[in-house]
């Protein structure tokens, strides 16, 4: 199952400072279940177990950086031996599933009913196509005002952070999942009506006013339908396995 998530988004595709791919775990272990989420805590353990999952594939990687110790000092060295102790292993599937054609962000712009969906910020790795970003089309043309509700609904967010409301209809819209402010002149350069991410630093704000409406809606919040293509890509080609979406919500951010 882990080549066929590999060979979905091979690994050469994450960003150099990445660390997806095996987290806890042997490669040859013969999968009971698979539990898909954002992000591994000891609760997320707890609920594989629960349900009889003996590997949890995460987008966000578990292991950003080597550990030292493993005791109980960090939520992340907790994780890491309540993983091993239940003998549950840890996939991660994080940059390179975000610049694989049909990852991530393609996910969200089909939330979207979003046409024509092409990568923003294009490259090649080898032979395989892929990039940072997506860009598409709306079936029709709306209102600022009525685009950045239509995001709410389809991501059942409470609140979305924008810039001044565009003063021209949104068509052509450009997207990336997560922390993406890097790729806002980019999606200005596309010709992008509107830009959607997860979060954005405060000063990317300014001077984008009537270029281009931006809509933030949260990181957890842009990234909360990436269990939908593990699932897809595990049933297609290992049918045989089952999975499990997750039900622990890892969203660390409360709005009050």
């Amino acid at each position: 199952m882990l080549s066929a998530l590999e060979q979905f988004a091979p690994l050469p595709l994450q960003e150099s400072w990445d660390n997806a791919g095996l987290q806890v775990g042997l490669t040859e272990a013969e999968v009971s279940g698979a539990l898909l989420c954002l992000d591994v805590t000891e609760k997320v353990v707890d609920e594989a177990v629960r349900k009889g999952c003996n590997l949890i594939v995460s987008h966000h990687p578990l292991l950003f950086r080597g550990l030292k110790t493993i005791s109980d000092l960090t939520d992340v060295q907790r994780t890491v031996r309540k993983a091993i102790r239940q003998d549950v292993c840890v996939v991660s599937m994080h940059t390179n599933m975000d610049n694989a054609q049909g990852g991530v962000n393609f996910k969200i712009a089909e939330k979207l009913g979003l046409t024509d969906v092409t990568f923003l910020s294009p490259k090649r790795v080898g032979n395989v196509e892929c990039g940072s970003g997506v860009v598409g089309t709306l079936e029709s043309p709306m209102a600022a005002d009525d685009f950045v509700l239509k995001v709410k609904r389809a991501f059942g967010v409470e609140c979305a952070m924008t810039n001044e409301l565009l003063r021209r209809p949104v068509s052509r819209v450009a997207i990336c999942g997560g922390a993406g402010d890097f790729l806002l002149d980019d999606a200005v350069s596309a010709g992008a009506d509107a830009f959607i991410t997860g979060e954005m630093h405060y000063h990317q704000y300014f001077g984008y006013e009537q270029r281009i409406q931006i809509c933030v809606i949260g990181h957890y919040q842009s990234e909360q339908f990436t269990t939908e293509v593990f699932r897809d890509i595990i049933q297609a080609q290992c049918p045989g396995v089952r999975t499990e979406m997750a039900e622990t919500c890892t969203n660390p951010i409360l709005y009050l």
